[in-house]
């Protein structure tokens, strides 16, 4: 199905990512902060990912991609969402990607992207879930 709901006789490319994300294998380092002391590499790799969440515009992507009815978006349809310009938004999906959030795969001239739920699980469970 193309990015406007159509459907396609053309099978989509092989997905690539562009962007280098964490390690999909790779969970946070940290235990709950509540419950232990952070040494100074764990702090460090919590408040890059918290980083990454602060800021309102990152908030909503990551709303809007996890309660997509497919359960994933294409970056075509975000700047109309968000009213915010392509690039500005491609700044942002860039940030969370990197952080290992969301995931992105290419698929012809669209990049599509998903939540990774065990990245914001192990969030969690670091903030104490």
């Amino acid at each position: 199905m193309g990015h406007n709901g159509e459907v396609s006789d053309t099978p989509a490319p092989p997905a690539t990512t562009a962007v280098p994300a964490a390690d999909p294998a790779e969970e946070l380092c940290c235990p709950p902060v509540l419950g232990s002391t952070l040494d100074p590499a764990q702090a460090t790799e919590l408040a890059g990912l918290l980083k990454a969440l602060a800021d309102p515009v990152r908030l909503r992507l990551v709303s809007i991609i996890a309660t997509s009815p497919d359960g994933e978006v294409c970056a075509c349809d975000l700047p109309e969402v968000l009213d915010r310009s392509q690039p500005t938004v491609s700044h942002h999906l860039t940030q969370l990607t990197r952080a290992g959030i969301i995931e992105r795969e290419q698929r012809g001239k669209w990049a599509w992207f998903r939540i990774r739920p065990e990245r914001m699980a192990s969030l969690r469970r670091a903030l104490g879930d």
